[in-house]
């Protein structure tokens, strides 16, 4: 009779652990997901400063200043939770960003200006730390989708909700690339 009492106490305890550590990295994709958006929204305000400079300079290429206002726009409306349509936005508007940057090129004035230069780094700065978030967030789906779907982990998944993730990625090849910033 003890040892049945010992094992159920050992199963449930066992359980338990791993219903924390279910909790324990859901949150950490939670959170690491908040870090994306934070650099995400880092970089949105930094757009309508960067058009309004290269604006200001080539008042003639409005098609590509109201793609990038209109690719932020649609960027921010994307709903909190979904990661793949949220992606899908932010690729056309890195997309959009690598075609500002490139108008910007034909402009000697533009890119000696001290205002486009500091745009410019601060653009770096914010896509390289999109990028570790990036990677932090796939790490913690990664280990969040490993104990979804691993036994003896999945049981306790299924049984208390638990559901896989999506990853954060970038479909098209060529949006994967950090756009072009020369100084």
């Amino acid at each position: 009779m003890w040892i049945v009492v010992v094992l159920v106490l050992i199963v449930v305890g066992y359980g338990v652990y791993l219903y924390n550590r279910l909790v324990a990295t859901r949150q950490m994709s939670e959170e690491a997901w908040s870090g994306i958006d934070v650099q995400l929204k880092r970089r949105s305000d930094l757009v309508p400063n960067l058009v309004s400079t290269v604006k200001g300079y080539a008042a003639h290429e409005t098609g590509t200043f109201d793609a990038v206002t209109r690719l932020r726009a649609a960027a921010a409306a994307v709903p909190a939770g979904d990661v793949e349509g949220r992606a899908r936005a932010e690729s056309a508007l890195s997309a959009a960003l690598g075609r500002l940057l490139a108008v910007a090129e034909a402009y000697p004035d533009l890119k000696a200006s001290a205002n486009f230069l500091q745009l410019q780094t601060e653009l770096a700065t914010i896509e390289n730390d999109i990028q570790m978030a990036r990677r932090y967030y796939n790490g913690a789906v990664r280990n969040l989708n490993t104990m979804v779907e691993t036994v003896p982990s999945n049981f306790v998944a299924n049984a208390f909700g638990f559901a896989r993730r999506d990853y954060f990625e970038i479909e098209d090849a060529g949006e994967r690339a950090v756009p072009a910033v020369a100084f």
